[in-house]
């Protein structure tokens, strides 16, 4: 996985790519399971879905989530702002522990396989300082953690 955190003008940005070995259709269909957030988000997050089930992704779609940052509850929603299967995808903070947050999730045919890119701009309260000291490495746990889970429940369990 190659990861950056780096400042934009206004905000930060976090880029990630993973190589899967496995085809577009079933990377994006992984993801376009709600419930499989749980598995890529680490334990120290305590994260939990709150939208009771079904829940179907689409344009549009709502998800109420509740975790902890640092050892404080926070409850979270994101709206499905882009949806694009099998390509594309978009989840846009409503409300939430960052100023904003837009997530880019993208998935594109590469080496007979998917490249998986995630694009992020957030912002935060309390500006570099915050973001230096405690939620870009927040970030880069949380992203190497989904890597490697991603990793697991893809390429071992599909072989």
């Amino acid at each position: 996985m190659e990861l950056i955190i780096s400042r934009l003008e206004r905000g930060y940005l976090l880029e990630a790519r993973t190589r899967l070995s496995r085809p577009v259709d079933e990377v994006f269909d992984f993801f376009a399971n709600a419930h499989n957030l749980e598995l890529l988000t680490p334990p120290f997050l305590r994260f939990e879905i709150m939208t009771p089930d079904p829940t179907v992704l689409r344009e549009g779609a709502i998800i109420d989530y509740r975790l902890r940052l640092r050892g404080i509850p926070v409850r979270w929603r994101s709206e499905i702002t882009a949806w694009e299967p099998p390509h594309r995808f978009v989840d846009t903070q409503m409300r939430g522990p960052y100023r904003w947050w837009i997530h880019e999730h993208s998935f594109e045919p590469a080496d007979g396989g998917t490249l998986m890119t995630d694009r992020v701009e957030y912002g935060v309260l309390g500006g570099a300082l915050v973001n230096f000291l405690l939620v870009a490495p927040d970030l880069r746990r949380i992203w190497e953690y989904r890597d490697q889970e991603v990793r697991r429940h893809l390429e071992l369990s599909s072989g």
